[in-house]
């Protein structure tokens, strides 16, 4: 018996290991088939099988066709069966992906993050009216709670109208507006509020008996 015993590192490379050593052992079965009838057979038996170790992708789409590309990848693209799918090649699974550009920001003032350029960029191409006051405002307070989420005191509302002015490339200038953001206090305080934890039930068996 101590004879038989085969060790992980002597026995042959799966190539799918999450589908085990007894289905590579199949495929490796049907390749050394010489009827290719007896393969066919065999290769919708191997493809059955590895649907019900996977039971739960049975309704996603092409999922027989990602188990038959997987059996071809499994006999390391030796087995000659009959697919009612294209088999896949050497050569395609190879190939390295096409690359994925990703947009590089590098705002000056990052606090404020992506998203408040891109309602700047929005509020500059609204019309001149009501609307756009209102956007623009909306925005300058939003940039006020972003820039007091980062300097946890207090900003002046000119400073924020001077980034605006800055990051909007002089498009919208509150610089001589009248009007007056939401104060620092109060946003401090509605963030405290928001992010307080909650004691609901932590001194629920304080007053419990214990015996």
């Amino acid at each position: 018996m101590v004879e038989n015993l085969e060790y992980n590192t002597e026995r042959q490379h799966l190539i799918i290991p999450e589908y085990g050593r007894h289905i590579q052992k199949m495929v490796d079965h049907a390749i050394s088939l010489e009827d290719k009838e007896a393969r066919n057979k065999c290769a919708k038996s191997i493809i059955a099988v590895m649907g019900n170790l996977n039971p739960h992708l049975r309704d996603v789409p092409d999922f027989q066709h990602k188990l038959w590309d997987q059996l071809f990848i499994i006999s390391d693209f030796r087995l000659d069966v009959d697919s009612p799918y294209p088999k896949p090649s050497r050569e395609e699974l190879a190939e390295r992906p096409e690359h994925l550009g990703y947009p590089q920001n590098h705002p000056k003032y990052r606090f404020y993050g992506n998203n408040i350029k891109r309602m700047i960029d929005v509020a500059n191409g609204w019309e001149e009216g009501d609307l756009k006051e209102a956007l623009m405002m909306t925005i300058a307070n939003h940039m006020k709670k972003c820039f007091l989420n980062w300097n946890k005191d207090t900003v002046e509302d000119s400073v924020i109208f001077e980034h605006l002015f800055e990051l909007s490339d002089g498009k919208i200038d509150l610089r001589e507006s009248n009007e007056d953001l939401s104060d620092s206090l109060q946003l401090l305080k509605n963030k405290k509020r928001f992010n307080k934890p909650s004691n609901k039930g932590k001194n629920k068996n304080r007053n419990r008996k214990r015996f």
